[in-house]
């Protein structure tokens, strides 16, 4: 019998695009508010108001015997995806939407690499040629000696190292604890590791500047939930190219919303790093192994 899953691509493609959408709003409005807010505050307060959705998941969060070990790698996780967070609000005011969309694709492939590093998995060579090939699109992307990279550009490289090693942790407890609970001490140690980069350089927000940030915690809050229905409806081998739309919305938007140009090493180099992550995650599946996160969103 075919799996359910399987049953389903195009309810998991429409989820997907769902998800695009609600991420693409999510970096439009980080960059409309623009450089005011220190990308700490801004993440903080997002977060902060983002703890509203975590209600529902107070039973299970009670019902969860963590041990010291637990609680250990749930802070490690949080302080690692706060510092992420706080490149990637730095980043989104500084550089074009479509190269941090572009860059966003990188953590997936440093989860490749420390997944074989620090959690022992095998790196084929199958799988070794898909990272030169991502870290290739990265080198199209940023282009060094050809352009100027910017301290933009240097905190997504930053940004996309530290989120894969918060998806390593949560590899690691998917596999102890229920996934609603991870996904909750998450949200509560982002914003505990977020306070004070906050506390220390505190300028009071506007209510323009409140109001965009609820709208960013909503659309995060929305697109981490589609995602999960995209990935419930269809497997990730057929949900996983759809991401790539997301980096066509994105320059799109730069340039109607923002007035930024098109790039087109941009996009070349954003569809050679896709493309890698796309081939390991088909790889994983069709040797039915763990697929280590691959998820592309904003980690907002």
């Amino acid at each position: 019998m075919i799996p359910q899953a399987d049953q389903r691509p195009l309810v998991g493609i429409f989820w997907m695009l769902v998800t695009g959408v609600c991420f693409i709003m999510v970096t439009a409005l980080v960059k409309t508010m623009g450089p005011r807010m220190p990308p700490g505050e801004a993440a903080f307060i997002r977060y902060a108001m983002g703890l509203i959705f975590l209600i529902p998941a107070i039973g299970a969060l009670r019902a969860a015997h963590l041990t010291r070990r637990q609680w250990g790698l749930f802070t490690l996780r949080g302080f690692c995806h706060a510092g992420g967070v706080i490149l990637w609000f730095f980043a989104m005011v500084r550089i074009p939407i479509a190269e941090v969309t572009a860059m966003n694709y990188l953590a997936p492939i440093y989860v490749t690499i420390g997944a074989a590093l620090f959690l022992g998995e095998r790196l084929a060579a199958r799988r070794i040629i898909a990272v030169v090939m991502g870290l290739a699109g990265a080198a199209i992307i940023l282009r060094p000696g050809f352009r100027e990279v910017s301290a933009g550009h240097i905190a997504m490289l930053f940004a996309a190292i530290v989120f894969a090693g918060s998806y390593l942790t949560a590899k690691i407890m998917a596999d102890e604890v229920k996934p609603g609970v991870v996904v909750a001490m998450l949200s509560i140690f982002v914003t505990i590791g977020l306070a004070p980069f906050a506390a220390a350089d505190w300028v009071t927000p506007t209510g323009r500047e409140l109001a965009f940030l609820f709208g960013v915690a909503c659309f995060a809050t929305a697109g981490h939930y589609t995602m999960t229905l995209a990935f419930a409806a269809a497997p990730v081998t057929v949900t996983q190219p759809v991401t790539f739309l997301q980096l066509l919305w994105a320059a799109l938007l730069g340039v109607i919303w923002f007035d930024e140009a098109i790039d087109i090493w941009v996009i070349l180099g954003g569809m050679v790093i896709l493309g890698s992550v796309t081939f390991i995650t088909w790889r994983e599946a069709m040797l039915n192994r763990s697929v280590t996160p691959l998820a592309h969103a904003p980690k907002t």
